[in-house]
């Protein structure tokens, strides 16, 4: 019954995690949606920035936090490990849809592209950002990602597979091809509003944050195999350079070291 219920409730999140990513492809982009990123009642500009950075600040310390180390260990405590990435994502998910809900459009125009096939292009490169998102999820190990793999695998009865090193495909452009999709689909808009570049130019900045702790981890559960990988390939623009940071000598492997999201 345990694992049943395991299973029920990472499905559950992962399904409401593709909702929330697929509505925030149109959220981000204009679709017709009951709700964008300007559409809605525009109020006085100061209290939209200090709700927006509340709301964007939320789904930043939630990502922060609940990827650390430190903190799954303290959530198993509560919780069963095989649901511990379940429970990540849905209240990931929680958190996009309150952002979604009580996001305050400023819809003052910043630029906009007037030429039809001009901001056709311009779209279909946004839309494109967010392919390379869900493609590299796929390169790597989408289910396991989204804390599916985890579930089934606990259902059947078969534990989970020793975590290996891999960069497969866009990995051996960069580093982080997740992010560079994430930042593609944010920046590449046809008509781009002061609320949609406060979006853009906020979790573009948290993009950069959490580089920069996911690499720490990486760096503590891999040592020097990531930091090769790190010296090789570029952080987010192919073939433009590559980290030579050196800070520290690597840490030996521990056995217990779980995969770094």
């Amino acid at each position: 019954m345990s694992r049943i219920l395991a299973f029920i409730y990472g499905t559950t999140s992962y399904a409401l995690c593709l909702g929330a990513l697929v509505y925030a492809i149109g959220f981000i982009s204009g679709l017709p949606l009951p709700k964008t990123i300007d559409t809605g009642e525009a109020g006085p500009i100061g209290a939209a920035i200090v709700i927006n950075l509340l709301l964007m600040s939320l789904f930043a310390v939630q990502h922060s936090v609940m990827a650390r180390k430190s903190f799954k260990a303290w959530l198993t405590q509560f919780v069963p490990p095989v649901i511990e990435r379940s429970t990540f994502v849905l209240v990931a998910s929680l958190v996009l849809i309150l952002l979604f809900w009580q996001w305050r459009p400023i819809p003052t125009v910043v630029w906009q592209i007037n030429d039809i096939p001009a901001a056709f292009a311009v779209a279909t490169i946004s839309f494109l950002g967010w392919v390379i998102v869900l493609a590299s999820t796929f390169m790597i190990n989408h289910f396991e990602l989204f804390g599916l793999h985890q579930v089934v695998n606990n259902l059947m009865g078969r534990s989970m597979p020793t975590t290996r090193f891999r960069t497969p495909m866009l990995y051996r452009l960069v580093r982080h091809p997740i992010y560079l999709g994430f930042i593609i689909a944010f920046w590449a808009a046809p008509t781009m509003t002061v609320g949609h570049l406060m979006f853009a130019a906020v979790t573009t900045a948290y993009i950069f944050v959490g580089i920069a702790l996911e690499e720490r981890d990486l760096v503590a559960q891999f040592g020097e195999e990531y930091r090769r990988y790190r010296r090789r390939v570029a952080m987010l623009v192919p073939f433009f350079s590559a980290d030579v940071i050196d800070d520290e000598p690597a840490k030996p492997l521990r056995a217990d070291a779980g995969q770094t999201r």
